[in-house]
């Protein structure tokens, strides 16, 4: 950010949020100021129909040329007209290796009385609800009312376990020990990593998230020509390296791949068919929103 800045001549303000519906949320209480966000495919295509997003000018960022093209004509941008991919990773199991006796390749870990109190899962409801449909054999998104009933018992079992529901804080407890177990993106887990090489990440054995988070502009967005501007710095193949060396995700961006330092190897065909893009809930939204409710409280 700093050299954007410099080079620009503008003062760059960056703000975070734990969940996509945390930022859904503000946008939709008229919170104004961000000229860009940064949300997963399936919030994405929430912010669109509520008329949240708007067009980006393409002839202001010509370096959309580098996105891959497994990144373009995306579900949720199929004109290629909102988004700018920004990385791309997976949802999983990170662990200390010096304090488990095997590495875990299930998501039952977290029903396990042993980790009880060293365990974290995350503080997203589509992830952890997600987690477990796959742990019974159904699509993260689903909105069957029994496989979700028994999601939300698979989950308040496992919240007996947990230390709490955290997502990327628990990147510090990783490495001090103070949690050993904590369900986690693959790129936190990489940045965990680079500190304490005892630290891993798997897949579980049932399957989890994929996901692609990309840059939107807010219809109040006040300064469309300077967010024009970052979007076609991020897309230089240098920065977007830059952005994956330091993140541990995966870039959209082609011509920045063969500059990794460590190459985010993309998922193989096997990992591929247990993973799943989250999708908008649509009408169902409010059912799930009751079941995490729910969960937090049980």
């Amino acid at each position: 950010m700093p050299n954007f800045e410099k080079e620009f001549g503008v003062k760059a303000t960056v703000d975070t949020y734990e969940s996509n519906e945390e930022l859904i949320a503000k946008l939709q209480s008229g919170v104004s100021g961000y000229d860009l966000v940064c949300p997963s495919g399936y919030a994405i295509t929430v912010l669109s129909a509520l008329g949240l997003i708007e067009k980006l000018d393409a002839s202001r960022i010509p370096n959309l040329g580098n996105i891959a093209a497994t990144f373009r004509k995306t579900s949720f941008d199929p004109n290629d007209e909102l988004t700018v991919p920004w990385q791309w990773g997976t949802t999983g199991v990170a662990y200390r290796k010096d304090l488990l006796p095997a590495p875990p390749d299930s998501w039952a870990i977290f029903h396990d009385k042993a980790h009880a109190g060293k365990m974290t899962m995350m503080d997203d409801m589509r992830d952890v609800v997600g987690a477990w449909l796959r742990f019974r054999g159904h699509s993260l998104n689903s909105k069957d009312p029994a496989q979700l009933a028994q999601a939300k018992a698979d989950a308040v079992l496992a919240k007996a376990n947990l230390q709490s529901f955290l997502s990327a804080p628990v990147k510090a407890q990783l490495i001090s020990g103070d949690v050993r177990v904590a369900q986690l993106w693959n790129g936190d887990t990489a940045q965990a990593a680079a500190e304490n090489d005892q630290i891993a990440f798997v897949l579980p054995k049932e399957g989890g998230s994929i996901w692609l988070d990309a840059m939107v502009m807010p219809k109040t967005a006040p300064n469309k020509k300077a967010a024009h501007a970052f979007l076609n710095y991020v897309l230089r193949p240098e920065v977007g390296a830059a952005i994956s060396n330091a993140t541990g995700y995966g870039t959209p961006n082609e011509k920045a791949a063969p500059l990794l330092a460590r190459p985010v190897p993309f998922p193989t065909p096997e990992e591929m068919a247990k993973l799943e893009y989250i999708q908008d809930l649509g009408a169902d939204a409010q059912a799930w929103d009751q079941l995490w409710t729910e969960i937090k409280a049980g």
